[in-house]
């Protein structure tokens, strides 16, 4: 039975520090990210502010961030997410992956 997302795309502010970090240095967030989900922190975010391998490694994590959290949907989806909303994207992926081993772990407290 596949889960769906821990919170909205557009849960932005759920986490204020995972905004405000994805907003400013959306690389490192992504880095991250991909860090998570057993990916290079640095390739990936240096793959994040180039054109066309950041649409790839985008629509990567955020597939290996739905098969492992067991989260429905479809490569095409992830792409349109990515193009038409990059940043909520990645905030949502950062507030799912915080419960992961090597998770990003900025939670309020």
């Amino acid at each position: 039975m596949a889960s769906d997302w821990q919170h909205g795309l557009f849960g932005c502010f759920d986490n204020l520090g995972l905004c405000i970090i994805s907003y400013f240095i959306p690389c490192y967030q992504f880095g991250k990210n991909a860090e998570a989900v057993g990916e290079s922190c640095f390739g990936c975010g240096l793959a994040y502010i180039c054109p066309i391998a950041n649409i790839i490694a985008a629509i990567k994590i955020r597939g290996k961030i739905r098969e492992q959290k067991g989260i429905a949907g479809s490569t095409i989806g992830d792409l349109v997410l990515f193009c038409f909303c990059p940043l909520c994207t990645l905030v949502q992926e950062a507030q799912e992956v915080q419960g992961m081993p090597g998770g990003v772990s900025m939670a309020r407290e």
